[in-house]
């Protein structure tokens, strides 16, 4: 657990939110106390509530590409009947163990209709039945499959984006880190939700994370473990960003959460982005934790990202 309580710091729609969920699915924050197959289902059981008051989009649609270990579904999410419409390839968040595109639906619609672009969302295969870089090899199939072949998609194969939340948004940077030198211009913009890119100590890594969000020093290394094969992958720039040159990637949005143990990975990311030239916005929410990008139905905050994001991916998306 972090060294400071979140007692009486929190905003009050988090708070509640966090009872709610304890409601919802008992055990949710100490997952890596679970079996696998238990936490999977709990998260699933967990963000059904939070998905139930989604709106609806002009067309959802379901599709299948073929990928590096057998097919990768993913989901396209049209906000208009518009066609071609540019796109943001969307990588959900969980450790790189939990979640799929069902968790994180809510969250795709409202980027869908805030942005005016479509979205597709990307079911990659989760750790450990499939570790680093398997995710990542998977995102570049889905992004290749677009830019090839999005004009029978209906989509901008000229204009597209990546981006995700936690895990999600580390897939995001790292994936246009390896598309830069070969294709410099075909990601136009990066969504980067409170994503961990390779700090393994900070003052936020110190002072926060515990039961209330699952991110305690205990679950940290958990996911990790189930991640990575090798002690060498935590320093692998496909995993690691904060190594890795920026110089030449697209303009990033970057939402961090004030309470949240990578909080601080929000933060180098975005001064480096800074010495490497990189546009950039960072945007800090307070009174939140990690991961509540979910809870719009209650707390406000997360309604207020997601449109600042979608805003975001007008500017540089969508003129």
């Amino acid at each position: 657990m972090g060294k400071i309580s979140y007692a009486g710091r929190l905003d009050p729609q988090m708070a509640a939110a966090l009872q709610k969920q304890a409601e919802l699915a008992p055990g949710i924050g100490e997952m890596n106390k679970l079996s696998l197959e238990e936490m999977r289902q709990l998260y699933i059981q967990e963000r059904q509530y939070w998905n139930a008051d989604a709106p609806d989009v002009q067309q959802l649609r379901d599709a299948a590409i073929p990928g590096p270990v057998g097919d990768i579904p993913i989901r396209f999410y049209f906000p208009s009947a518009r066609r071609p419409l540019p796109a943001l390839v969307y990588l959900h968040g969980g450790g790189f163990l939990v979640g799929n595109i069902d968790t994180h639906d809510k969250i795709m619609r409202l980027l869908a209709l805030g942005s005016g672009a479509a979205v597709v969302g990307v079911d990659y295969h989760l750790a450990p039945e499939h570790k680093f870089p398997t995710a990542l090899d998977e995102t570049l199939a889905v992004i290749k499959h677009l830019h090839e072949q999005g004009a029978t998609e209906g989509i901008m194969t000229d204009k597209l984006a990546v981006g995700g939340d936690s895990a999600g948004a580390n897939l995001s940077v790292a994936s246009s880190l390896l598309l830069k030198a070969a294709q410099p211009d075909l990601l136009k913009a990066l969504l980067l939700f409170y994503g961990g890119y390779g700090l393994r100590d900070s003052g936020s890594h110190r002072l926060y994370g515990g039961p209330e969000d699952g991110m305690g020093e205990e679950d940290m290394a958990f996911y990790q473990s189930c991640y990575f094969k090798g002690d060498e992958d935590p320093d692998d720039t496909r995993f690691n960003i904060l190594k890795a040159d920026l110089g030449g990637l697209p303009p990033m949005f970057i939402a961090a959460a004030e309470y949240d143990p990578l909080y601080d990975d929000s933060i180098t990311l975005k001064k480096m982005a800074d010495e490497d030239g990189v546009p950039n916005e960072l945007k800090i929410y307070d009174g939140v934790l990690h991961g509540f990008l979910h809870l719009s139905r209650m707390v406000d905050m997360a309604s207020r990202a997601i449109e600042d994001a979608a805003a975001f991916l007008r500017k540089h998306l969508t003129p």
